[in-house]
Protein backbone atom coordinates (compact mmCIF):
# COMPACT_ATOMS: atom_id res chain seq x y z
CA UNK A 1 0.00 0.00 0.00
CA UNK A 2 3.00 2.41 0.91
CA UNK A 3 4.04 1.54 -2.93
CA UNK A 4 0.39 3.00 -4.29
CA UNK A 5 0.75 6.19 -1.84
CA UNK A 6 3.91 6.84 -3.29
CA UNK A 7 3.44 6.06 -6.94
CA UNK A 8 -0.33 8.45 -6.66
CA UNK A 9 1.50 11.53 -5.41
CA UNK A 10 4.10 11.22 -7.98
CA UNK A 11 1.46 11.00 -10.71
CA UNK A 12 -0.07 14.03 -9.26
CA UNK A 13 3.34 15.96 -9.57
CA UNK A 14 3.77 14.74 -13.09
CA UNK A 15 0.03 15.51 -14.32
CA UNK A 16 0.89 19.35 -13.20
CA UNK A 17 4.00 19.19 -15.36
CA UNK A 18 2.27 17.91 -18.07
CA UNK A 19 -0.19 20.79 -17.38
CA UNK A 20 2.26 23.47 -16.86
CA UNK A 21 3.79 22.64 -21.07
CA UNK A 22 0.18 22.54 -22.68
CA UNK A 23 -1.18 19.47 -21.36
CA UNK A 24 -5.01 18.66 -21.19
CA UNK A 25 -6.14 16.80 -18.13
CA UNK A 26 -9.45 14.99 -18.51
CA UNK A 27 -11.87 16.48 -15.62
CA UNK A 28 -13.82 14.07 -13.11
CA UNK A 29 -15.96 11.91 -15.31
CA UNK A 30 -19.33 9.78 -13.91
CA UNK A 31 -20.17 6.32 -13.99
CA UNK A 32 -20.79 4.80 -17.95
CA UNK A 33 -22.53 1.60 -18.90
CA UNK A 34 -20.08 0.07 -21.32
CA UNK A 35 -22.24 -1.48 -23.85
CA UNK A 36 -24.65 1.09 -24.29
CA UNK A 37 -23.75 2.95 -27.34
CA UNK A 38 -26.14 6.13 -26.65
CA UNK A 39 -23.49 6.76 -24.18
CA UNK A 40 -20.25 8.32 -24.11
CA UNK A 41 -17.26 6.68 -25.85
CA UNK A 42 -14.71 5.21 -23.40
CA UNK A 43 -11.37 6.26 -23.30
CA UNK A 44 -8.75 3.27 -22.58
CA UNK A 45 -5.43 4.54 -21.43
CA UNK A 46 -3.21 2.27 -23.55
CA UNK A 47 -0.79 0.78 -21.10
CA UNK A 48 -1.28 3.86 -18.98
CA UNK A 49 -0.24 7.31 -19.64
CA UNK A 50 3.03 5.84 -22.50
CA UNK A 51 3.22 8.57 -24.10
CA UNK A 52 4.31 11.08 -20.80
CA UNK A 53 6.34 8.16 -18.59
CA UNK A 54 7.51 4.39 -19.74
CA UNK A 55 4.64 2.17 -20.03
CA UNK A 56 3.33 -0.54 -17.73
CA UNK A 57 4.44 1.26 -14.29
CA UNK A 58 2.38 2.03 -11.68
CA UNK A 59 3.68 5.62 -12.45
CA UNK A 60 1.99 5.58 -15.77
CA UNK A 61 -1.48 3.56 -15.22
CA UNK A 62 -2.03 6.24 -12.21
CA UNK A 63 -0.90 9.59 -14.35
CA UNK A 64 -3.65 8.31 -16.79
CA UNK A 65 -6.58 7.76 -14.17
CA UNK A 66 -5.74 11.69 -13.60
CA UNK A 67 -6.07 12.69 -16.73
CA UNK A 68 -9.30 11.24 -17.39
CA UNK A 69 -8.89 7.90 -18.40
CA UNK A 70 -12.24 5.40 -17.93
CA UNK A 71 -9.95 2.27 -18.33
CA UNK A 72 -6.40 1.41 -18.06
CA UNK A 73 -4.60 -0.99 -19.92
CA UNK A 74 -2.24 -3.58 -18.62
CA UNK A 75 -0.60 -6.41 -20.85
CA UNK A 76 -0.02 -9.64 -19.02
CA UNK A 77 2.99 -12.01 -19.22
CA UNK A 78 3.69 -14.92 -16.43
CA UNK A 79 6.80 -15.24 -14.31
CA UNK A 80 9.00 -18.93 -13.53
CA UNK A 81 6.47 -19.07 -10.25
CA UNK A 82 3.31 -18.31 -12.13
CA UNK A 83 2.80 -14.63 -11.72
CA UNK A 84 1.00 -12.06 -13.59
CA UNK A 85 2.80 -8.90 -14.19
CA UNK A 86 2.51 -5.82 -16.43
CA UNK A 87 4.76 -6.50 -19.79
CA UNK A 88 4.48 -5.58 -23.09
CA UNK A 89 5.91 -8.70 -24.10
CA UNK A 90 7.84 -11.61 -22.52
CA UNK A 91 11.09 -9.92 -23.87
CA UNK A 92 11.82 -8.32 -20.78
CA UNK A 93 15.10 -6.35 -22.59
CA UNK A 94 12.78 -4.20 -24.30
CA UNK A 95 11.04 -2.45 -21.17
CA UNK A 96 13.61 -2.94 -18.32
CA UNK A 97 17.28 -2.73 -17.53
CA UNK A 98 17.77 -6.48 -17.24
CA UNK A 99 20.28 -6.30 -20.02
CA UNK A 100 22.82 -4.17 -17.80
CA UNK A 101 21.98 -6.52 -14.46
CA UNK A 102 25.33 -8.47 -14.68
CA UNK A 103 23.54 -11.28 -12.19
CA UNK A 104 21.27 -12.49 -15.09
CA UNK A 105 24.28 -11.86 -18.00
CA UNK A 106 23.70 -16.11 -18.14
CA UNK A 107 19.67 -15.81 -18.97
CA UNK A 108 19.94 -14.35 -22.10
CA UNK A 109 19.19 -17.08 -24.28
CA UNK A 110 16.97 -17.69 -27.83
CA UNK A 111 13.56 -18.80 -28.10
CA UNK A 112 10.99 -19.12 -31.14
CA UNK A 113 7.67 -17.37 -29.76
CA UNK A 114 4.81 -17.38 -31.39
CA UNK A 115 6.52 -18.47 -34.61
CA UNK A 116 9.48 -16.23 -34.33
CA UNK A 117 13.17 -16.66 -33.22
CA UNK A 118 13.76 -13.86 -30.78
CA UNK A 119 17.24 -13.14 -28.56
CA UNK A 120 16.82 -12.11 -25.21
CA UNK A 121 15.76 -12.33 -21.57
CA UNK A 122 12.30 -13.75 -20.97
CA UNK A 123 9.87 -13.06 -18.00
CA UNK A 124 8.98 -16.99 -18.02
CA UNK A 125 12.64 -17.36 -17.27
CA UNK A 126 12.28 -15.28 -13.61
CA UNK A 127 10.81 -15.36 -10.54
CA UNK A 128 8.55 -12.59 -9.54
CA UNK A 129 11.32 -12.16 -6.66
CA UNK A 130 13.80 -11.71 -9.39
CA UNK A 131 11.54 -9.76 -11.21
CA UNK A 132 11.20 -6.70 -8.49
CA UNK A 133 14.49 -6.31 -9.13
CA UNK A 134 14.60 -5.14 -11.81
CA UNK A 135 13.69 -1.32 -13.17
CA UNK A 136 11.11 -0.20 -16.51
CA UNK A 137 13.20 1.66 -19.07
CA UNK A 138 11.36 3.55 -21.87
CA UNK A 139 10.42 1.46 -25.05
CA UNK A 140 11.20 3.34 -28.10
CA UNK A 141 13.50 6.51 -26.31
CA UNK A 142 13.86 7.82 -30.05
CA UNK A 143 10.33 8.18 -30.12
CA UNK A 144 10.00 9.09 -26.72
CA UNK A 145 13.55 10.91 -25.52
CA UNK A 146 12.11 12.47 -22.47
CA UNK A 147 10.17 9.82 -20.63
CA UNK A 148 13.94 7.63 -20.97
CA UNK A 149 14.41 10.26 -18.06
CA UNK A 150 12.46 8.14 -15.77
CA UNK A 151 14.41 4.92 -16.95
CA UNK A 152 15.60 3.00 -13.51
CA UNK A 153 13.03 4.42 -11.24
CA UNK A 154 10.20 2.25 -11.55
CA UNK A 155 9.67 -1.39 -10.73
CA UNK A 156 7.71 -3.66 -12.94
CA UNK A 157 3.74 -4.03 -11.30
CA UNK A 158 1.67 -7.77 -10.94
CA UNK A 159 -1.91 -7.09 -11.68
CA UNK A 160 -2.52 -7.14 -7.73
CA UNK A 161 -0.62 -3.95 -7.85
CA UNK A 162 -2.50 -2.37 -10.54
CA UNK A 163 -5.97 -3.30 -9.16
CA UNK A 164 -5.06 -1.54 -5.94
CA UNK A 165 -3.79 1.28 -7.30
CA UNK A 166 -6.97 1.79 -9.49
CA UNK A 167 -9.07 1.16 -6.67
CA UNK A 168 -7.36 3.19 -4.14
CA UNK A 169 -7.92 6.17 -7.15
CA UNK A 170 -11.54 4.93 -7.09
CA UNK A 171 -11.91 5.52 -3.84
CA UNK A 172 -9.80 9.12 -4.03
CA UNK A 173 -11.87 10.23 -7.01
CA UNK A 174 -15.38 8.78 -5.76
CA UNK A 175 -15.59 7.77 -9.79
CA UNK A 176 -14.99 4.18 -10.86
CA UNK A 177 -11.98 3.26 -13.35
CA UNK A 178 -12.05 -0.12 -15.45
CA UNK A 179 -8.99 -2.44 -16.06
CA UNK A 180 -8.40 -3.55 -19.64
CA UNK A 181 -6.65 -6.56 -19.87
CA UNK A 182 -4.53 -8.17 -22.74
CA UNK A 183 -3.43 -11.43 -22.60
CA UNK A 184 0.35 -12.19 -24.42
CA UNK A 185 1.04 -14.97 -25.97
CA UNK A 186 -1.19 -17.58 -24.62
CA UNK A 187 -0.69 -20.45 -26.37
CA UNK A 188 3.18 -19.91 -25.76
CA UNK A 189 2.84 -19.77 -21.49
CA UNK A 190 0.40 -22.79 -22.13
CA UNK A 191 3.08 -24.66 -23.74
CA UNK A 192 4.72 -23.98 -20.84
CA UNK A 193 2.65 -25.13 -18.26
CA UNK A 194 1.84 -21.58 -17.21
CA UNK A 195 -1.97 -21.07 -18.60
CA UNK A 196 -3.12 -17.73 -17.66
CA UNK A 197 -7.00 -18.14 -17.71
CA UNK A 198 -7.64 -19.92 -14.31
CA UNK A 199 -4.62 -17.61 -12.51
CA UNK A 200 -6.43 -14.63 -14.45
CA UNK A 201 -10.16 -15.38 -13.29
CA UNK A 202 -9.30 -16.34 -9.72
CA UNK A 203 -7.17 -12.91 -9.23
CA UNK A 204 -10.02 -10.56 -10.66
CA UNK A 205 -12.80 -12.76 -8.79
CA UNK A 206 -10.70 -12.21 -5.52
CA UNK A 207 -11.36 -8.78 -6.42
CA UNK A 208 -14.74 -8.19 -7.45
CA UNK A 209 -14.14 -7.88 -10.91
CA UNK A 210 -17.25 -10.66 -12.48
CA UNK A 211 -20.21 -10.34 -14.73
CA UNK A 212 -21.17 -7.62 -17.19
CA UNK A 213 -21.87 -5.04 -15.14
CA UNK A 214 -18.35 -4.69 -13.83
CA UNK A 215 -15.50 -2.34 -15.57
CA UNK A 216 -13.46 -4.76 -16.68
CA UNK A 217 -12.65 -5.91 -20.03
CA UNK A 218 -10.06 -9.04 -21.40
CA UNK A 219 -8.68 -8.87 -24.54
CA UNK A 220 -6.68 -11.13 -26.70
CA UNK A 221 -5.13 -11.65 -30.47
CA UNK A 222 -6.33 -15.37 -29.85
CA UNK A 223 -8.93 -17.21 -30.37
CA UNK A 224 -9.17 -19.83 -28.37
CA UNK A 225 -7.45 -18.09 -25.35
CA UNK A 226 -10.92 -16.34 -25.24
CA UNK A 227 -13.07 -19.11 -25.82
CA UNK A 228 -11.98 -20.71 -22.85
CA UNK A 229 -12.76 -17.29 -20.40
CA UNK A 230 -16.01 -17.37 -22.05
CA UNK A 231 -16.78 -20.92 -20.45
CA UNK A 232 -15.24 -19.50 -16.61
CA UNK A 233 -16.33 -16.02 -16.41
CA UNK A 234 -18.93 -13.40 -17.68
CA UNK A 235 -16.45 -10.84 -17.98
CA UNK A 236 -16.64 -9.01 -21.46
CA UNK A 237 -14.12 -10.69 -23.50
CA UNK A 238 -12.70 -8.59 -26.73
CA UNK A 239 -11.16 -10.15 -29.94
CA UNK A 240 -8.56 -8.34 -31.03
CA UNK A 241 -7.32 -7.69 -35.00
CA UNK A 242 -4.24 -7.26 -36.73
CA UNK A 243 -4.23 -5.54 -40.09
CA UNK A 244 -2.29 -8.57 -41.15
CA UNK A 245 -1.42 -12.64 -40.87
CA UNK A 246 -3.46 -15.04 -38.48
CA UNK A 247 -4.16 -15.65 -34.84
CA UNK A 248 -1.07 -17.66 -33.72
CA UNK A 249 -3.53 -20.25 -32.51
CA UNK A 250 -4.20 -20.77 -35.54
CA UNK A 251 -1.21 -21.26 -37.26
CA UNK A 252 0.10 -23.56 -34.82
CA UNK A 253 -2.87 -25.47 -35.21
CA UNK A 254 -2.58 -25.42 -38.92
CA UNK A 255 -5.36 -23.01 -39.39
CA UNK A 256 -6.04 -20.84 -42.39
CA UNK A 257 -8.11 -18.09 -41.08
CA UNK A 258 -6.92 -14.78 -40.92
CA UNK A 259 -7.38 -11.83 -39.16
CA UNK A 260 -8.63 -9.82 -42.37
CA UNK A 261 -10.98 -12.56 -42.82
CA UNK A 262 -12.35 -12.55 -39.29
CA UNK A 263 -12.49 -8.69 -40.03
CA UNK A 264 -15.51 -9.24 -42.40
CA UNK A 265 -19.62 -9.75 -41.56
CA UNK A 266 -19.61 -13.16 -41.42
CA UNK A 267 -16.36 -12.96 -39.67
CA UNK A 268 -17.15 -10.91 -36.85
CA UNK A 269 -20.30 -12.56 -36.50
CA UNK A 270 -18.62 -15.57 -35.22
CA UNK A 271 -16.38 -13.75 -33.16
CA UNK A 272 -19.91 -12.90 -31.27
CA UNK A 273 -20.73 -16.46 -30.45
CA UNK A 274 -17.72 -15.84 -27.47
CA UNK A 275 -16.81 -12.68 -27.41
CA UNK A 276 -18.55 -9.28 -26.74
CA UNK A 277 -16.48 -6.73 -28.19
CA UNK A 278 -13.55 -6.32 -31.48
CA UNK A 279 -10.24 -4.30 -30.96
CA UNK A 280 -9.12 -3.85 -34.67
CA UNK A 281 -6.33 -1.61 -35.96
CA UNK A 282 -7.56 1.73 -36.75
CA UNK A 283 -7.01 0.87 -40.31
CA UNK A 284 -9.56 -1.76 -40.66
CA UNK A 285 -12.13 1.04 -40.07
CA UNK A 286 -10.11 4.03 -41.74
CA UNK A 287 -7.27 3.47 -44.18
CA UNK A 288 -4.76 6.02 -45.35
CA UNK A 289 -5.05 7.06 -48.91
CA UNK A 290 -1.52 6.81 -51.08
CA UNK A 291 0.23 9.97 -49.80
CA UNK A 292 -0.14 8.71 -46.42
CA UNK A 293 -3.26 11.30 -45.41
CA UNK A 294 -6.44 10.55 -43.43
CA UNK A 295 -9.60 10.83 -45.48
CA UNK A 296 -12.75 10.47 -43.41
CA UNK A 297 -14.65 9.85 -46.96
CA UNK A 298 -12.38 6.29 -47.35
CA UNK A 299 -14.30 5.17 -43.63
CA UNK A 300 -15.15 1.70 -44.38
CA UNK A 301 -18.35 -0.32 -42.96
CA UNK A 302 -16.27 -2.14 -39.88
CA UNK A 303 -17.84 -0.17 -37.37
CA UNK A 304 -21.62 -0.73 -38.98
CA UNK A 305 -20.80 -4.37 -39.18
CA UNK A 306 -19.67 -5.46 -35.87
CA UNK A 307 -22.59 -3.47 -34.13
CA UNK A 308 -24.89 -5.15 -36.32
CA UNK A 309 -23.81 -8.28 -34.67
CA UNK A 310 -23.59 -6.81 -31.12
CA UNK A 311 -19.95 -5.96 -30.84
CA UNK A 312 -18.30 -2.83 -29.67
CA UNK A 313 -15.92 -1.64 -31.12
CA UNK A 314 -12.47 -0.41 -29.84
CA UNK A 315 -10.14 0.29 -32.32
CA UNK A 316 -6.09 1.07 -31.22
CA UNK A 317 -3.61 3.14 -30.94
CA UNK A 318 -4.02 6.40 -31.12
CA UNK A 319 -0.21 8.13 -30.92
CA UNK A 320 -0.15 12.13 -31.02
CA UNK A 321 3.30 11.70 -32.01
CA UNK A 322 4.40 12.73 -35.61
CA UNK A 323 5.77 9.59 -36.28
CA UNK A 324 2.75 7.81 -35.67
CA UNK A 325 0.49 10.46 -37.26
CA UNK A 326 -1.29 10.34 -40.78
CA UNK A 327 0.88 13.21 -42.83
CA UNK A 328 -1.79 15.57 -43.46
CA UNK A 329 -1.74 15.61 -39.14
CA UNK A 330 1.79 15.91 -38.29
CA UNK A 331 2.89 19.84 -36.89
CA UNK A 332 6.46 19.17 -38.28
CA UNK A 333 9.15 16.81 -39.85
CA UNK A 334 10.22 16.07 -36.09
CA UNK A 335 9.34 12.85 -35.46
CA UNK A 336 9.42 13.06 -31.54
CA UNK A 337 6.75 16.58 -31.73
CA UNK A 338 3.26 16.46 -31.25
CA UNK A 339 0.42 17.14 -33.98
CA UNK A 340 -3.07 16.56 -33.96
CA UNK A 341 -3.55 13.55 -32.40
CA UNK A 342 -6.93 15.44 -31.58
CA UNK A 343 -8.10 15.57 -34.72
CA UNK A 344 -7.59 11.99 -36.14
CA UNK A 345 -9.06 10.88 -32.65
CA UNK A 346 -12.21 12.92 -33.68
CA UNK A 347 -12.36 11.55 -37.37
CA UNK A 348 -12.41 8.03 -35.55
CA UNK A 349 -14.93 8.66 -32.84
CA UNK A 350 -17.68 10.87 -35.67
CA UNK A 351 -17.10 6.74 -37.88
CA UNK A 352 -19.36 5.48 -34.61
CA UNK A 353 -16.30 3.61 -32.57
CA UNK A 354 -17.47 2.96 -28.89
CA UNK A 355 -13.88 4.03 -27.63
CA UNK A 356 -10.23 4.27 -28.17
CA UNK A 357 -7.11 3.34 -27.26
CA UNK A 358 -4.36 5.70 -26.65
CA UNK A 359 -0.95 6.53 -25.09
CA UNK A 360 -2.07 10.20 -24.95
CA UNK A 361 -4.74 10.04 -22.32
CA UNK A 362 -5.17 13.73 -22.22
CA UNK A 363 -5.57 14.08 -25.94
CA UNK A 364 -7.71 11.10 -25.89
CA UNK A 365 -10.28 12.89 -23.59
CA UNK A 366 -10.39 16.07 -25.33
CA UNK A 367 -11.11 14.55 -28.18
CA UNK A 368 -14.10 12.71 -26.60
CA UNK A 369 -15.07 15.96 -25.29
CA UNK A 370 -15.01 17.85 -28.34
CA UNK A 371 -16.86 14.80 -29.99
CA UNK A 372 -19.65 14.97 -27.44
CA UNK A 373 -20.30 18.48 -27.84
CA UNK A 374 -21.40 18.39 -31.18
CA UNK A 375 -22.62 15.04 -31.50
Amino acid sequence: MHRVLRTMAFSIMVVGLTMINGGDVGAERGERWMFDRQQEPIVIAHRGASGYVPEHTLAAYAISILQGADFVEPDLVMTKDGHLIARHDNVLDLTTDVSRRPEFARRKTTKTVDGTEVTGWFSEDFTLAEIKTLRAVERIPSVRPANARFDGQFEIPTLQEIIDLVQAYEKLLNRRIGIYIETKHPTYFERLGLPFEEPLVKILRKNGYEGRNQRIFIQSFEINNLRKLSRMTKIPLVQLLWIEGKPYDVEAGGGSLTYEQMATPAGLAQIATYAQGVGPEKRFILPLDSAGHLDPSRVTRFVQDAHAVGLVVHPYTFRSENAFLPMNLRSSGDPTALGDGVGEMLVFLRAGIDGLFTDHTDRGVAARDAYLRTR
